[in-house]
C-alpha cells in the first residue's frame, strides 16, 4: 500500500525538521507514487508514501483520531476492516474516511497496544500517542509487511526499507561484520540484526514502544502453537476445512478499489490462487508470468495451461541473460540487503509486467512453508529415520571415513550433490550439519573457515545462532518443528523478497496462503496427511482437485528456477572471478583469493557445483558496491516522472 517512515527524539530538546523527514521519504517513492504526507509537531515526525489502493479519494495519511490526540503512518491491508468498523462505530467512534487505516488508529484508541489482537492482514504501522507522548510500532504476525529501525539513545529513526534510514544525516552505511558467517551460510539474518551496522528489523508478530524517557520497549504478541494430538480428526475433516478457509482468505484478499491480478507461475500455490480469483469474482482475471529462453528452467508452458483452464487475460515477459545481470545493482539496491535467491530478479521483472495492467496482485508465497510444500522436509524425516539406524550400527571412526571417502572421492558434481544430502555425510549429531547445512548453507562452517581471513572470520559471528534459538524453541513432531523454524527465518526473508521486488515496481503483493488464521490451522494437520513419499502438500492438492487439472496438481515441483547454473559457464564464470579477484574486492580483506580461485576452478572442470556459492560472493560484492562504497543505480525513469508530476502537500504540523 505504501511506504512508511518517522523521526523521534526522546525527550522535547531537540525538533523535527521537516526537511530531514522527506528526505527519508524521498528514498521510498517506489513504495507510493501516488501521494506523500507529514506530520511533525516539536520531537516526532511521520512521513508516508502512498499507493492509493483502498478509500483513493480520502484515505491520505497520516490520520489522526477525532480529537488529533493520535496520529498514524501504516503501511499493509486489513481484510477485516469492514467487520471492525462496524463494531467500533457501534461503541461510538466516528470516522472520516473509508480506509482501513482509521480502523486502526479507533482500535488503538479502544484496546491500546492489544488492538494487533484484532487485526486480519498485514500490516506495520507507528501511531503518536500526544497524550502519553509514546511511539507505538507494530509488525504483522508473519511479516509479510517489513519495519526496520535505528536508536542510539538519542534519536529513533524508522522506516520501511533501510534505505530511508540511511537519509538521515549522520547515519552512515557500514557493514555489521557479525553477520558475515550467517549471511555466507543462509544468505539471510535471522534474527533482529541487519547487515548494517546499528540498523535492526523489528521482528514479525512484535510490537515496540518508545516514549519521551528514552527507554525502548519490544514485546510479542504472537506466537504459532501446534496443538496436541488430543482432537486428532480423519484427512477428510483437514481437507475440508483447509479448503473452505483458503476460499475466505483469498475472497477477503480481492478486496481493492483499483485493479487487480494474480501472479501466476504454473506452480500449484498459484495456481490455486488463481482459480480461486476466478471462481469468487465470477469474470475473466488477469495474470502475469515470468520465464526465460531456456526451456528446461522456464514454468510458462504450465502457466499457460493454468491460464487456459480458468480463462485468465494472460501476460508474460521473458528474462534474459544479460537483463538479469544488468538489472543486478538496481534490484540489491532496492533489497537494501544482498539477494539470497535468483528469483528475486524474475520477481521483479514480473510485477513490472503487472504494474502496466494492475495495482494489486494476489500469489502464492507461504504455502510451501505451511504445508510442507518443500522435498527438504520429506528428505530429513527420512534421513532422520535411517541416520538412527546407521549411527546404532555402525562405529563412528567408520562413519568419519565413509564421510572423508565422499568428499575426496573422484565423484561427478552431480553424484556429490546427491550423496551431500544423506546421512552418509551428515552428521546426525549436529542439527547445523544435518539440517541446515544440509538444504540452506552455501558455505558451511567449515566451509566459512576455509574461506575467510585471519581478521575477517574473528568477527564473522555465529552462523547457526539464529536459526538455532528458532530451532531449540519450536513445538510439536519433527515436521511442525522444521514447518515453524523456517516460518520464523526462512519465510521472513521471502516475504522480504516479495515485498521489496514488487513495491520496487510500485505494485502491492498480498499473500492469501499466509493469513494468519489460515496457518494457526494448517499447524494442526497432523504430518501423516501432509507428507507422502517425497512429496508434500497433500492436503491442498486434494483440496484444489475441482479447480485444476491434475498435471498441474501433482507435477513436479520446480521452484521458480532461474538458468543460473546454465549462465556459470565459459566467458561468464570468467567474468565474474575477475570481479570477485580484483584489487577493489580483495582489499575488503574478507576473503582469502586462493580459495576463491579453487572454487572456480572446481566449478570450471565440474568436480563441484559451486554455483550457489558464487552467487552468494557475488551479491555481498555488488551490495558492498551499491550500499556502502555509494554506487548507488539510477532511479527508475517512471518513477522520477511520478515524483515530478507530485504536488506538495504540507505537514500537518500542529
Amino acid at each position: 500500500m505504501c511506504g512508511i517512515c518517522g523521526i523521534l527524539y526522546p525527550g522535547e530538546e531537540q525538533r523535527v525538521q521537516r526537511d530531514r523527514l522527506a528526505q527519508m521519504n524521498a528514498r521510498i517513492v517506489h513504495r507510493g507514487p501516488d501521494d506523500e504526507g507529514f506530520f511533525v509537531e516539536r520531537n516526532v515526525g511521520l512521513a508516508m508514501r502512498r499507493l492509493s489502493i483502498i478509500d483513493i479519494r480520502t484515505g491520505q495519511q497520516p490520520i489522526s483520531n477525532e480529537d488529533e490526540s493520535l496520529w498514524i503512518v501504516y503501511n499493509g491491508e486489513i481484510y477485516n476492516h469492514r467487520e471492525l468498523r462496524s463494531k467500533l462505530e457501534a461503541r461510538g467512534h466516528r470516522y472520516r474516511t473509508q480506509s482501513d487505516t482509521e480502523t486502526i488508529i479507533h482500535l488503538y484508541e479502544e484496546y491500546g497496544r492489544d488492538c494487533v489482537q484484532h487485526l486480519r492482514g498485514m500490516f506495520a504501522f507507528a501511531i503518536w500517542d500526544r497524550r502519553s507522548r509514546r511511539l507505538f510500532i507494530a509488525r504483522d504476525r508473519l511479516g509479510i509487511k517489513p519495519l526496520y529501525y535505528s536508536y542510539d539513545g538519542t534519536k529513533f529513526v524508522f522506516a520501511s526499507e533501510i534505505k530511508a534510514i540511511l537519509a538521515y544525516p549522520g547515519i552512515k552505511p557500514e557493514f555489521n561484520q557479525n553477520t558475515l558467517a550467517e549471511y555466507l551460510a543462509f544468505g539471510y539474518i535471522a534474527g533482529p540484526e541487519t547487515m548494517f551496522a546499528g540498523i535492526r528489523k523489528l521482528l514479525p508478530g512484535h510490537t515496540l514502544e518508545l516514549d519521551d524517557s528514552g527507554e525502548i520497549k519490544i514485546e510479542s504478541y504472537w506466537d504459532l502453537s501446534v496443538p496436541a494430538d488430543s482432537e486428532r480428526r480423519p484427512r477428510s475433516h483437514y481437507i475440508k476445512a483447509y479448503r473452505a478457509l483458503l476460499e475466505e482468505c483469498v475472497a477477503s484478499h480481492l478486496m481493492s478499489d483499483v485493479p487487480l491480478g494474480v501472479f501466476l507461475s504454473g506452480g500449484l500455490d498459484s495456481s490455486a490462487v488463481a482459480a480461486l480469483t476466478s471462481k469468487i469474482r465470477g469474470e475473466q482475471i488477469e495474470t502475469f508470468s515470468v520465464g526465460y529462453g531456456e526451456e528446461a528452467y522456464s514454468e510458462l508452458p504450465y502457466a499457460r495451461e493454468v491460464a487456459q483452464h480458468i480463462g485468465s487475460l494472460h501476460h508474460e515477459v521473458q528474462l534474459s541473460r544479460h537483463e538479469f545481470f544488468e538489472s543486478l545493482p538496481k534490484l540489491i539496491w532496492h533489497e537494501d540487503e544482498p539477494i539470497v535467491w535468483p528469483s528475486s530478479v524474475s520477481l521483479y521483472f514480473v510485477a513490472r509486467l503487472a504494474r502496466e495492467r494492475v495495482t494489486v496482485v494476489l500469489t502464492g508465497e507461504g504455502s510451501d512453508e505451511t504445508l510442507a510444500g518443500y522435498t527438504r522436509y520429506a528428505w530429513t524425516l527420512q534421513n532422520s529415520r535411517m541416520d538412527r539406524v546407521y549411527r546404532s550400527a555402525v562405529p563412528s571412526v567408520l562413519r568419519q571415513l565413509v564421510r572423508q571417502g565422499i568428499a575426496a572421492g573422484p565423484l561427478g558434481s552431480s553424484l556429490h550433490r546427491k550423496l551431500e544430502h544423506t546421512f552418509l555425510v551428515r552428521d546426525g549429531a549436529s542439527w547445523p550439519s544435518f539440517y541446515f547445512d544440509n538444504f540452506y548453507s552455501a558455505f558451511s562452517s567449515a566451509e566459512a573457515t576455509d574461506l575467510l581471513t585471519a581478521s575477517a572470520h574473528a568477527t564473522a559471528g555465529d552462523a547457526y545462532r539464529g536459526s538455532m534459538q528458532h530451532w531449540e524453541h519450536s513445538p510439536g513432531d519433527l515436521l511442525h518443528r522444521l514447518l515453524y523454524t523456517d516460518i520464523k527465518t526462512y519465510l521472513v526473508e521471502l516475504l522480504m523478497k516479495q515485498d521489496q521486488m514488487s513495491m520496487a515496481a510500485s505494485i502491492e503483493s498480498r499473500v492469501p496462503f499466509l493469513d494468519h488464521v489460515l496457518v494457526e490451522f494448517a499447524a494442526t494437520i497432523p504430518a501423516e496427511f501432509s507428507i507422502k513419499g517425497l512429496a508434500g502438500k497433500h492436503i491442498l492438492k486434494t483440496a484444489v482437485e475441482d479447480l485444476l487439472p491434475k498435471s498441474i496438481i501433482y507435477r513436479k515441483k520446480m521452484g521458480f528456477p532461474t538458468p543460473w547454473a546454465s549462465w556459470l559457464s565459459g566467458s561468464h564464470l570468467d567474468q565474474l572471478e575477475s570481479m570477485l579477484l580484483e584489487p577493489r574486492t580483495t582489499a575488503r580483506g574478507l576473503f582469502k583469493r586462493d580459495v576463491i580461485q579453487r572454487l572456480f576452478a572446481e566449478h570450471r572442470a565440474q568436480r563441484r557445483d559451486h554455483g550457489n556459492r558464487i552467487w552468494r560472493l557475488l551479491n555481498l560484492e555488488i551490495w558492498m558496491r551499491v550500499h556502502l562504497d555509494g554506487e548507488s543505480p539510477p532511479r527508475d525513469l517512471e518513477i522520477q516522472e511520478n515524483m515530478a508530476a507530485l504536488p506538495a502537500r504540507p505537514a500537518a504540523s500542529v
